[in-house]
């Protein structure tokens, strides 16, 4: 079996990270894909997110009507910190038999380096970057180069569209009273109004 793994805070998930989704299940012909909510990011430990079951209820909602998306609260459950590369391992020990494909965005190239154990990543699991169609960055491709050369990750890239959406776009803008809709599900817009969320802080 083929599993794709997406992290990140999803405070709240939103059509960016559901397309992603969906452009890397059919070009690498996934079988699933899991959307794994942080429990503490050890690069945002001071950084307030909403409580971990709403983030996990949210990203439910966005996902219920794609029988090939899960969500696991595999860090969630966790004490402590957590980094990638354990999660990766506990998911590797759960589905021995399968493979593992790391879906990043390309902001994830200039951080990974402070990343725990960052070298084993590529013998875990293949890590696939997001290139986004009609970027032509160097830097980009530079850092790509670096990163192979001087630590031996490799990286497959697949295109998609361009989606300028952020979870902190959406925060601003109820935060704001601004409209939110067609930048993420209705359900999970609708669940934000009627839990009154984000309507207390900004920016986080």
């Amino acid at each position: 079996m083929k599993i794709g793994i997406m992290g990140g805070t999803f405070d709240p998930i939103h059509f960016g990270h559901l397309i992603m989704a969906e452009y890397a299940r059919e070009t690498l012909d996934l079988d699933k894909v899991i959307f794994v909510p942080t429990g503490i990011h050890p690069l945002k430990v001071n950084k307030a997110i909403s409580p971990s079951h709403i983030r996990v209820e949210m990203i439910s909602l966005a996902i219920e009507s794609n029988s090939c998306f899960e969500v696991s609260t595999i860090e969630i459950d966790k004490e402590g910190i957590s980094y990638t590369i354990d999660t990766l391992r506990l998911l590797k020990g759960k589905y021995k038999s399968s493979e593992l494909y790391f879906i990043l965005g390309t902001d994830i190239l200039f951080e990974i380096e402070k990343w725990k154990d960052f070298r084993q990543l590529s013998r875990i699991c293949k890590l696939v970057l997001f290139h986004r169609a009609g970027d032509t960055d160097s830097i980009v491709e530079d850092k790509i180069r670096q990163l192979k050369m001087q630590y031996g990750l490799k990286f497959e890239k697949i295109e998609s569209p361009k989606i300028e959406i952020s979870s902190t776009e959406i925060r601003n803008r109820v935060f704001n009273n601004k409209s939110i809709k067609y930048m993420l599900p209705q359900n999970v817009e609708e669940y934000i109004a009627g839990n009154n969320l984000y309507k207390g802080d900004t920016n986080v």
